[in-house]
C-alpha cells in the first residue's frame, strides 16, 4: 500500500494559483525546456509545505524519444520537477539567496507511468534544514493517485 500524502489535499483548491511563471522565474534560474513548473497552487509557510503543478504536454522535447509510440514522462524529470518546487520554496519563503543545487535523492519510488495530458501536482514538505542544506519530502499526485515519491536534498551554492 502506498504511503499517505505528505499534505492533506482533500479540502484544498488545487485550481488556485498562488504563484505563476513570473514568480517562479524570479526564484528559479531554469529556462526553456527545463522550466518544469507551471504554477504554485498552495503554500503553508507555517508548516513548510507547498504544492506545485506541472502539466505534461505532448509537444515536449522528450516525447519523441522516450518512448517512441508510447511517450512516458522520464522519472528523472519527475525528480527535477520536485526539486524545482523545493528550490522555489527555499528561495521565496526561506529567503535563501544562492543557487540551489542537487545534494541527493533518497527513498525514490515510481508508482505509475505519467504521460502527456496528465496534470501532476507536486507535494513538498520540508523535513529539515541546516547551514546551506535543506531536505524535503516530495510526492507526485495525478488524479488523486501517488505516482512518485522522493526525499530531495538541496545545497545552496
Amino acid at each position: 500500500m502506498p504511503p499517505a500524502f505528505v499534505i492533506d489535499i482533500a479540502n484544498l483548491d488545487l485550481e488556485a494559483r498562488v504563484h505563476g511563471k513570473e514568480d517562479i522565474r524570479a526564484a528559479n534560474p531554469h529556462r526553456f525546456e527545463f522550466e518544469m513548473l507551471d504554477a504554485i497552487v498552495w503554500v503553508n509557510q507555517a508548516d513548510h509545505e507547498l504544492i506545485g503543478v506541472r502539466d505534461i504536454r505532448d509537444d515536449e522535447f522528450w516525447v519523441r524519444g522516450h518512448v517512441p509510440g508510447r511517450p512516458i514522462f522520464p522519472g528523472v524529470l519527475m525528480i527535477e520537477t520536485a526539486a524545482q518546487v523545493a528550490s522555489f520554496y527555499t528561495k521565496r519563503y526561506k529567503g535563501w539567496k544562492g543557487f540551489m543545487g542537487f545534494g541527493g535523492t533518497d527513498e525514490v519510488r515510481f508508482r505509475a507511468q505519467v504521460t502527456p495530458g496528465h496534470r501532476m501536482f507536486i507535494l513538498c514538505k520540508q523535513l529539515w534544514e541546516r547551514r546551506r542544506m535543506v531536505c524535503c519530502q516530495t510526492q507526485g499526485i495525478i488524479d488523486g493517485n501517488l505516482v512518485f515519491e522522493a526525499k530531495i536534498t538541496g545545497v545552496e551554492f
